[in-house]
């Protein structure tokens, strides 16, 4: 069931309703934020004093739909730095338009790529496909920020019509496991270093 969408972006002031609702529910002032997909949503659990907030209490906040994705905001600290990670993020194929475009090497999803679609994006110079990260990352840079993107390349492309493997939720989430331990050590250590 996808959620309901408003036809036009949030105002100013539905804007400044949710800025305020999370001020008054937190203490924390997030110096770096961290988008926590279906390979990183443990990351979460390293928060020190974790301040949790769950999307459907966030007044004008987007749901997230997929199954892994916790659906809240994780405020606390990380390596001794102020940050908020996000539990869930929302994608194209769940009905949310993005603001702005950009190249990048990404599909709106559900449905992970064709061999056709694989094949075809490989003679066009594509090394890694996927639903997220570039969205992220252009409303971020629209807003000013520096950013840096660190995605788990979960699944491999099948690019041979007589192969039986398919691509599947399942072992994006099994890898994203496997991983999960590596992932949350390297982001840490980022963060520690991080000016």
């Amino acid at each position: 069931m996808l959620p309901t969408i408003p036809t036009e972006s949030n105002s100013y002031e539905e804007c400044k309703i949710t800025s305020d609702w999370l001020k008054a529910h937190t203490d924390v002032r997030p110096v770096l934020a961290i988008v926590c997909g279906s390979g990183l949503g443990g990351l979460a659990k390293t928060i020190k004093d974790p301040v949790i907030l769950k999307y459907q209490d966030i007044p004008n906040f987007p749901q997230s739909t997929v199954h892994g994705h916790a659906g809240q905001l994780v405020f606390g600290t990380l390596q001794g730095k102020q940050c908020v990670c996000m539990q869930g993020r929302f994608h194209l194929y769940e009905g949310y338009p993005v603001q702005k475009e950009g190249v990048y090497v990404v599909l709106g999803g559900p449905s992970f790529e064709t061999i056709a679609e694989c094949r075809m994006l490989h003679s066009m110079g594509a090394d890694a496909v996927g639903m997220s990260t570039g969205h992220e990352v252009i409303v971020a840079r629209h807003c000013g920020m520096r950013c840096f993107a660190l995605s788990l390349i979960s699944n491999q492309s099948v690019m041979d019509y007589t192969s039986k493997e398919k691509a599947n939720h399942e072992e994006v989430l099994e890898t994203g496991k496997e991983r999960a331990a590596q992932m949350e050590q390297l982001v840490s250590t980022i963060v520690a270093r991080m000016e």
